[in-house]
């Protein structure tokens, strides 16, 4: 698939917006960070910007962006419909248990209820997100469960990471957040080590003596192209990357989006503020970019069924 640079923003951004707010959300539950309301302003301001800034940067991927506020009439059979409700009904008990930190400074009772819910429906876009290309069975690389467990498991490394860093910042730091980014990272770099074990493993998802039955006669080619020019379906659909590159830029999303960041916040957790805060801020600099790079590569690794028409060997 071309990886569409808009798309990886949103995933990016937005991604660790509704991270940072189950993190918060989290913690208001559990009594793990006070409600310093400064905290919370720069907090909150921090994730519903990364969120808006994703959700915008999603529009400009559309054919025609006017139109898309349509998707949301079509929730019974879409799960870009149901993200795009679940991301804007987020706003609502999102902003409530906002003000309640910020302006009121207290998270207990009704506040708490907000915060569940904040919880909830931060965890549910995610899951649609995910479910977006997850639910794509012609692309085999998407078509699995190991899609969506990338998906909330970068969320919360995200949104750990992001947490961590703002509680440095403002001198609200307690063991448990270590513990949590600790875990959270760890759960990224399991599962997306396991989802490229599995696409590894899985290459041949549809090949032309599958897709035509012709199977039993022997070897199945195209005898004439369908087209004299590159259509639009091949370019969307017919990214290839070499292998060789495929390797190193797994390489580099492991390194960048887990393996420093995750050395540089947890060797430097502990230390004293003009260590710490530089360390929290490198490690989120890193991390956010080598998401990216993630991103990327999640699509560019995307093989359609479509190209089979056009003379793939296997899809």
């Amino acid at each position: 698939m071309h990886p569409a640079y808009s798309v990886i923003l949103f995933t990016t951004f937005s991604g660790a917006g509704y991270g940072l707010l189950i993190m918060l959300a989290l913690f208001a539950i559990i009594g793990g960070v006070p409600p310093d309301r400064w905290f919370g302003f720069f907090s909150f301001t921090l994730a519903f910007v990364m969120i808006a800034f994703g959700l915008i940067a999603s529009t400009y991927h559309l054919g025609h962006p006017e139109r898309a506020l349509l998707a949301l009439s079509q929730w019974k059979s879409s799960w870009l419909s149901r993200e795009a409700i679940l991301a804007i009904a987020t706003f609502v008990p999102g902003l409530l248990f906002a003000f309640g930190w910020v302006v009121m400074g207290n998270v207990q009772g009704g506040w708490r209820v907000m915060a569940g819910m904040t919880f909830l429906l931060s965890f549910m876009t995610i899951f649609c997100t995910a479910m977006v290309y997850a639910s794509l069975r012609p692309i085999r690389a998407w078509f699995n469960p190991h899609t969506v467990r990338v998906y909330i498991a970068y969320a919360l490394w995200t949104g750990s990471l992001w947490l961590n860093l703002l509680t440095h910042l403002f001198d609200l730091h307690t063991p448990w957040i270590g513990v949590t980014f600790v875990i959270a990272g760890l759960l990224a770099f399991f599962f997306k080590r396991k989802y490229w074990i599995y696409i590894d493993r899985h290459p041949d998802w549809v090949t032309p003596e599958t897709a035509t039955g012709l199977g039993d006669l022997g070897k199945v080619r195209l005898l004439d192209a369908p087209n004299t020019q590159e259509n639009y379906v091949q370019q969307e659909m017919g990214f290839k990357i070499a292998r060789k590159h495929a390797e190193k830029l797994r390489r580099w999303a492991f390194t960048y989006s887990f393996l420093v960041p995750w050395c540089i916040a947890a060797f430097t957790v502990d230390s004293d503020p003009w260590l710490k805060i530089p360390g929290a801020i490198i490690a989120v600099i890193v991390m956010m970019g080598g998401v990216m790079i993630e991103r990327w590569l999640f699509f560019a690794e995307a093989k359609h069924t479509t190209m089979l028409y056009y003379g793939a060997e296997n899809s």
